[in-house]
């Protein structure tokens, strides 16, 4: 399935999590409190794997998504802390279609470069209806002023930008008169506030007060950023499916059978269905991550603009199968998970991600409509 140079890319992205960021106190002084690395990003910019699909012209590796997927489950895997890059990726999407040559520039070569870049889409009441935003964006003369608040955005704290969905004109209909902005989150009257989750700092509630927004940095066309804004939306629907196959299916497979193994030789007792049961979870591990690189292969080959049901079914498929096999390793661990260990924080961190990008919902519905039901 993968060629002789992408078998090395990701064995050397294997060997540098294992040396960098294998045990919990490399990641805890890593991280300092928080759920990103911004010293582990920059080391990883300084090797040329960030962007690695991205093109050269911005700071990219110029190769494909199938080399980005590689990327992202190897460092998933490697439990390196820096899965809010996977949300700069997706933002990076939308500035490559439909961005100036200057945004491409500034903020994708930015993501390029080792720094975090974010998206501002939910509201409160506009989660995975994102035709309901409220967030409004009014003409003053030759700039928008930005009044609102979104929720849930990942790694505000840490970016240089955000690209928000605000509303330009609330009589247009549900699925216009919306507009993509750009801004530094630097921007007087832009708030940043933690939300706490059982993942630690990882989410923010941002809040807009007269937020000034000149002409340079819209992002899209005004009122025309539905159908923008959905080409990044399907590929980070791939990018989840790629990170959920690394981080929650594939590490919850052999520390729960070593597990269990050393405890059927110290207790002399059978587990009646063990051994099937995580058979079972390799299979379809397996055939997630047959799946995620068949759709990471057609957008290569120029499909993209095919591959909503496709992106939606990646990300359906190895978000449930991660949360399933990480919630089984935990049943194998037996007493174990009662002590705060590996396993019970891969748990933690395996509930997510069903939900964000998207809730599997709303990806169900779509596949479902796809089908013609």
């Amino acid at each position: 399935m993968f060629t002789a140079e992408q078998l090395d890319f990701a064995a050397a992205v294997e060997r540098f999590c294992a040396d960098s960021c294998a045990t919990i106190e490399q990641r805890a002084q890593l991280t300092q409190g928080l759920s990103n690395s911004p010293e582990l990003l920059q080391r990883l910019a300084e090797l040329g794997w960030l962007g690695v699909s991205i093109p050269t012209q911005y700071g990219g590796g110029g190769a494909g998504m199938v080399e980005e997927c590689i990327f992202l489950e190897e460092t998933a895997r490697g439990q390196a802390p820096i899965h809010a890059y996977g949300t700069g990726l997706t933002a990076a999407q939308t500035y490559l279609r439909h961005g100036t040559e200057s945004q491409k520039k500034e903020v994708v070569g930015n993501l390029c470069a080792g720094h975090f870049e974010a998206i501002a889409l939910s509201e409160p009441g506009a989660g995975s209806d994102l035709g309901a935003v409220r967030t409004r964006a009014v003409r003053d003369g030759d700039r928008f002023v930005v009044n609102g608040q979104k929720t849930w955005i990942t790694a505000a704290h840490l970016a240089d930008h955000l690209l928000v969905l605000t509303r330009t004109d609330p009589n247009a209909g549900k699925h216009r008169g919306l507009t993509l902005l750009y801004l530094a989150t630097s921007t007087p009257g832009l708030d940043i506030k933690a939300i706490e989750t059982m993942d630690g700092h990882t989410v923010n509630d941002v809040f807009f007060t007269d937020v000034v927004v000149p002409p340079t940095t819209w992002s899209a066309g005004s009122g025309d950023a539905w159908h923008r804004l959905m080409r990044g939306l399907n590929v980070e629907r791939l990018i989840i499916a790629a990170m959920s196959l690394g981080a929650r299916a594939d590490r919850c497979k052999t520390p729960s059978l070593t597990c269990a193994a050393r405890t059927v030789r110290q207790a002399d007792w059978q587990f009646p269905g063990r051994p099937s049961s995580v058979g079972g979870s390799g299979a379809e591990i397996e055939c997630c991550r047959a799946y995620v690189y068949q759709v990471a292969a057609q957008i290569d080959a120029g499909l993209e603009d095919w591959l909503a049901r496709e992106g939606s079914i990646a990300k359906l498929k190895c978000t449930e199968v991660a949360k399933l096999a990480a919630l089984e390793g935990m049943q194998l661990m037996a007493a174990m998970v009662h002590r705060r260990v590996w396993k019970e924080s891969q748990v933690r961190k395996a509930l997510a991600p069903p939900i964000y990008g998207g809730a599997n919902e709303i990806q169900r519905e779509i596949i479902g409509k796809s089908l013609g039901l």
